[in-house]
């Protein structure tokens, strides 16, 4: 009851610290709404509205498909660009921009292109744009994030203006899977100027055609898409980091759909207003600790293992994301066809923590309450990013048990931009941080786990993970893929690179006048295009 009541003390002055920080920034959305012939909207008629406003967590980092990774960026992409293919919530490869595709040995793919489509800017797409787009993936010096993804990729070769061949190195079972980035126009990257990263021109559903940074970015519907136009005239994403000043804004009309991250308080309120629609479906990502293994208090296994010991996954799933995100496990998530719950992770368990603490050569020799070795305390940094209030309950909470077992902690916060560029550079002790759009299970070990991933921000190596991880991406057999990265998982989770904390879920809460939206678990917003809204 005690370690209860400090969390909800916890959660009210945090949520009250975030409101007010959030406060000096956020710039309301505009509340005046527009009929669909464009003139105010004087209260007299149902007319469908020409704007849908969305709320987003975290500014987009670059509007560059292929150098985004933060989640705002992939929104962005979904709606300006087409890939070869799109992945449907069952995360099926469907067609895009390729029609069709063959697959005639095990190093072979050949695409054929879907004819009459245009870029944004007029310019024809062709097979040439495809070529270009991959070609700077797998190009080191581009320096995509996801380079590694498409690692597997020797050439790329043009055959006809509607077909394009992919030879790999060696058979990919998950490449097929990752042909959803988007494809951007050859004529415009080979300037090297990087406008695509602030202006982006891409064949999908709408234009990017403002963007104020930290504050909004606005989209209006291509005239000419080629899979029909979209049903409303503008999209627009606010940006809103904090979780319950965004479902504020839905509760009072500013917004008119949120998703995840949301705070759990928020999202049992909007379930009981009949104004709103509420949906939920099991995500495809995990929240995790990273560990960083060039620290080195945190290079010893055993001082790993001791912390992950003393991490209350049920109390932090249930007492903080209220049982919206369960107990994780492993780097497999439950809707993956290779997830194994065989793989038990750490249970809470302070007296194993303190037989691996001491076994590590941590004691507590002086009485302060705080374990020391050689003269130097045990000291650590918690880390996560200000814009979501979860998170940073959660690493108060982890703050007051490490602290309570001896290991002196100290919580980081800071904005995204600032969070991630920690992660990128490797200045972090443990990062709280989260992994989404696992589509597949080669998405989830190679960047993060393989000692040449571009994500592997702990520095984590091991000969015998990466040979699996290599291995699982050449087996084409999913049953035998299965195998291999189950074996995977539980050494990563043994060695503790990570300690999944939680296996996340999806909600989208929307105005319930939206309608034509369906929600995607990986959080995809391609069906906004098909969404309209009334007044």
């Amino acid at each position: 009851m005690q370690k209860k009541r400090w969390i909800s003390f916890l959660f009210v002055i945090g949520l009250i610290f975030s409101i007010i920080l959030t406060g000096c920034s956020y710039e309301k959305p505009s509340s005046t709404d527009t009929n669909s012939k464009g003139g105010t909207d004087t209260g007299k008629t149902a007319a469908k509205r020409d704007e849908i406003k969305v709320g987003m967590d975290v500014d987009s980092g670059t509007m560059d498909p292929r150098l985004s990774k933060d989640t705002t960026a992939k929104r962005v992409s979904e709606l300006v660009y087409d890939g070869l293919i799109r992945l449907s919530d069952k995360l099926v490869p469907e067609p895009s921009l390729a029609t069709k595709w063959e697959n005639p040995d095990p190093t072979t793919w050949i695409f054929t292109l879907r004819k009459d489509v245009k870029f944004h800017d007029g310019e024809p797409f062709t097979a040439e744009d495809v070529k270009y787009t991959y070609d700077s993936l797998i190009d080191p010096n581009f320096k995509a994030p996801y380079a590694s993804t498409y690692e597997p990729i020797k050439s790329v070769e043009v055959i006809s203006e509607d077909q394009v061949k992919f030879t790999l190195k060696q058979p990919s079972a998950p490449l097929l899977s990752y042909m959803d980035i988007g494809i951007v126009p050859k004529h415009i990257g080979e300037k090297n100027d990087n406008s695509l990263s602030s202006t982006p021109i891409g064949t999908g559903p709408f234009k990017m055609v403002k963007w104020d940074k930290n504050s909004k970015i606005v989209f209006e519907a291509n005239e000419n898409y080629w899979n029909g136009k979209a049903k409303t005239k503008t999209i627009t994403y606010f940006i809103i980091p904090d979780n319950s000043t965004r479902v504020a804004s839905l509760e009072s009309g500013d917004i008119d759909l949120v998703h995840s991250p949301l705070s759990p308080q928020d999202i049992k309120r909007i379930k009981e207003n009949d104004k709103f629609v509420v949906k939920e479906t099991q995500g495809l990502g995990f929240t995790y600790l990273n560990f960083n293994q060039k620290n080195p208090i945190l290079s010893d296994l055993k001082v790993r293992q001791a912390i992950s010991y003393l991490v209350n996954k049920d109390v932090i799933s249930k007492d903080i994301y209220q049982s919206m995100d369960k107990p994780g496990k492993s780097p497999l998530i439950p809707p993956s066809w290779a997830y194994d719950d065989s793989i038990a992770g750490f249970s809470y368990d302070p007296e194993k923590a303190k037989s691996l603490f001491k076994e590590a050569g941590w004691v507590d020799s002086n009485g302060d309450g705080i374990l020391d070795k050689d003269g130097k305390k045990l000291t650590i940094v918690l880390s996560t990013h200000s814009e979501d209030p979860n998170r940073i309950q959660t690493v108060e909470y982890l703050q007051n048990e490490f602290t309570q077992f001896g290991v002196q902690t100290e919580v980081k916060t800071s904005e995204w931009p600032t969070f991630s560029a920690a992660l990128d550079q490797g200045t972090f002790d443990i990062a709280l941080v989260g992994w989404l759009n696992l589509v597949d299970p080669d998405k989830s070990f190679y960047n993060p786990f393989h000692s040449k991933g571009g994500s592997n921000y702990g520095k984590y190596s091991n000969p015998t993970v990466d040979s699996l991880i290599e291995k699982g991406r050449t087996t084409l057999d999913q049953k035998e893929r299965a195998k291999i990265y189950q074996e995977a998982a539980k050494i990563v989770t043994d060695e503790v690179a990570y300690d999944v904390l939680l296996y996340q879920g999806y909600i989208a809460m929307y105005n319930k006048n939206l309608s034509g939206f369906t929600i995607h678990p990986s959080g995809n917003f391609y069906g906004l295009k098909d969404a309209e809204i009334s007044n």
